[in-house]
């Protein structure tokens, strides 16, 4: 049996007339750039975060990026995140002319660990960027209670997260995004949604910030020719914005069909493996479905097991970034928790439509291995 980690074109079906539709509206009228569809799609997705605004780009790095460049992030400034992301996260720091500080991690949501970020904060800190890691919320109260003690700003990166809550303040639920200064988004086909291709978006509740990325999206112009600084080319794609508005309609749906995927796996994997935890003041969205075992040997064995019978699995990530040539020169000590972590989780598929005959496959040539691997010892 083969099993994809995921099938985009599965929950095509359900919306095909509409997109096809709203295609082929656009390429009759040929406004193919930032047409009134973006504009359209900023304004819905804002309003489903509860956020003020929200800006259109070209993809999730270029969200990054231009958050960071639109907080006012000067060369030299320090920007503590984590190491256990993908290198987007830090290399639109680097890019944008400042150094990222790696902090270590929690040991049961495997997000950027508060304690240890307040431990790497300096005088050159001018930021914290935290990760929403496979869907389960970063501790915003203890980070956003660090960014006022500290004067930071905080961008969230909520490429994973898209849909997730947290109860903020213990108090009132937030979608991820919405609580620092900006939170960017990725439109990847693999994400919870995702384009026909590539995009990103921002949001942000600050208007001066709102109005830098307007500005920086489109070449540091807000009137056409007229420019009052140096941006970038990083427009969101009518054709995607339009297929993003229809898939937004359905976004809680799929949320719910990956919640209650992620529950059938934690029934049947409950027992094996360490199934993912959700904090009483979070709400998942299940980016990734992620499990960890005891030691890497075990995790290898499993995975490959996995392989050898057709069914797709993934680490996410295999080396953290403080340990990847791209970063030994800023010579980051060890990071007990991460360093642990790398080695003994990985991914199972998931997305809204995998069947409940896939769920059951996956989990018992997983109970096979670890059987094998229990009977000879």
């Amino acid at each position: 049996m083969k099993i994809p980690m995921v099938d985009m074109l599965a929950g095509y079906p359900e919306i095909k007339d509409e997109v096809e539709a709203s295609v082929k509206n656009i390429f009759n009228k040929a406004n193919f750039i930032l047409g009134e569809e973006v504009n359209k799609f900023e304004k819905e997705f804002a309003a489903f975060n509860g956020a003020k605004y929200a800006v259109g780009v070209a993809n999730g790095t270029d969200a990054l990026r231009l958050a960071i460049i639109a907080c006012g992030i000067k060369r030299g400034d320090e920007i503590i995140t984590t190491p256990f992301t993908f290198i987007a996260t830090s290399e639109t720091i680097s890019q944008a002319g400042a150094v990222p500080v790696f902090a270590d991690i929690n040991p049961d949501t495997y997000n950027l660990d508060p304690k240890d970020a307040e431990r790497k904060i300096t005088s050159k800190t001018k930021a914290i960027l935290p990760v929403h890691l496979y869907g389960h919320p970063a501790e915003m109260d203890e980070i956003m209670e660090l960014a006022r003690k500290h004067n930071l700003k905080v961008i969230e990166d909520c490429a994973q997260s898209f849909t997730a809550k947290y109860k903020f303040n213990q108090t009132d639920w937030k979608y991820t995004g919405t609580m620092g200064d900006c939170g960017t988004y990725s439109f990847f086909p693999a994400k919870n949604l995702g384009a026909f291709g590539d995009g990103g978006m921002i949001v942000t509740n600050d208007e001066h910030i709102y109005n830098e990325l307007i500005a920086l999206r489109n070449h540091g112009s807000k009137e056409r020719y007229i420019h009052d600084m140096e941006g970038y080319n990083s427009r969101l794609d009518t054709v995607q914005a339009a297929i993003l508005s229809i898939k937004l309609k359905h976004i809680d749906a799929w949320t719910e069909k990956r919640n209650k995927i992620a529950e059938k796996y934690n029934l049947a994997l409950k027992d094996i493996a360490k199934i993912p935890v959700i904090k009483e003041n979070c709400k998942h969205s299940f980016n990734y479905y992620t499990i960890k075992f005891s030691d890497r040997e075990t995790r290898d064995k499993v995975q490959k097991h996995l392989s050898d019978n057709g069914i797709a699995n993934n680490i996410y990530y295999p080396i953290a970034l403080h340990r990847q040539k791209a970063y030994a020169h800023l010579n980051t000590k060890p990071l007990e928790v991460c360093e642990k972590i790398q080695d003994t989780v990985f991914s199972l598929p998931m997305y809204p439509e995998l069947p409940d005959e896939h769920i059951k496959a996956i989990a018992d040539c997983i109970k096979e291995c670890i059987h094998e691997l229990t009977a000879k010892k």
